[in-house]
């Protein structure tokens, strides 16, 4: 059995090394995940199917995703009884197409924020950029939610605006609030991560929710991290992680992207 797939067995060095980088980068230390026992775990769970079965057969990850029946694939949603597709959001981007990207998206150029490579699209969004660099407004579509999803990486990158990215960026509910205080007691801090996003793959999608996988190079592999998007008041925002979990959690490693959607401006 791999070590990917036998959740008993400990994590080598690299590996835990590229999980502390990645974490650092999605906001809550990977520490918090790494210091108890139950860390691998957390970290081996992070297989999940993509929407579109790719030709050769994952070896990095179980076969089954979190909340999908076993072997079986991730659901996927691409219209709804409210006609979604006809929907605009905040700033008047237009929905446009519902479906799941499965190719990387057409782009109007990549732009540098906040030291993380980014996509623009005046289709797709962002339809707006904050005097601090937040980039927000991005069509209600699957491919919107990939373009909201990179620019959510860049966006808490910047280690000195954690606490009013967090409220633009999470949804708001209690585990925010708990986010919010977490990031308040650990201080801030002037750094900014150059992790770069280098490819996706989409695990779910519906009209009003997108669950992904961004895979970042780090060392010698690459490392994914989740993200859940969820459609509130007229924009994408993260879901955030229950309390005491990491941004991004589970994290899993791969060897190559032979899963994910190849797209980057890098």
């Amino acid at each position: 059995m791999s070590k990917d797939k036998d959740e008993s067995s400990p994590y080598g060095a690299g590996f835990i090394a590229a999980c502390i980088v990645v974490g650092a980068v999605l906001i809550c230390g990977i520490v918090i995940i790494f210091a108890g026992g139950g860390g691998s775990t957390r970290a081996s769970a992070a297989a999940q199917q993509p929407v579109a079965a790719a030709s050769v057969p994952p070896t990095d990850e179980p076969a089954s995703a979190p909340g999908t029946p076993e072997g079986g694939p991730a659901q996927t949603s691409n219209t709804n009884s409210s006609g979604s597709e006809g929907r605009t959001g905040s700033c008047g981007l237009p929905a446009g197409d519902q479906a799941v990207p499965a190719q990387a998206p057409a782009v109007d150029g990549w732009e540098v924020s906040r030291r993380v490579v980014v996509p623009r699209s005046s289709k797709y969004g962002p339809g707006t950029t904050d005097s601090d660099g937040f980039r927000h407004c991005f069509a209600h579509s699957s491919t919107g939610a990939v373009y909201a999803a990179y620019s959510a990486i860049a966006a808490i990158a910047d280690q000195s605006k954690l606490v009013p990215t967090v409220k633009k960026l999470m949804v708001p509910g209690s585990a925010t609030d708990s986010l919010l205080r977490q990031v308040a007691a650990d201080g801030s801090s002037s750094a900014t991560s150059t992790v770069q996003v280098v490819g996706y793959r989409v695990i779910d999608a519906g009209p009003d929710r997108v669950t992904l996988m961004l895979a970042m190079p780090v060392e010698s592999v690459y490392m994914s991290a989740n993200l859940t998007l969820v459609w509130h008041e007229g924009d994408w925002r993260l879901q955030p992680p229950p309390p005491g979990e990491a941004v991004g959690a589970p994290f899993s490693q791969h060897r190559d992207l032979s899963d994910f959607v190849k797209w980057s401006g890098i």
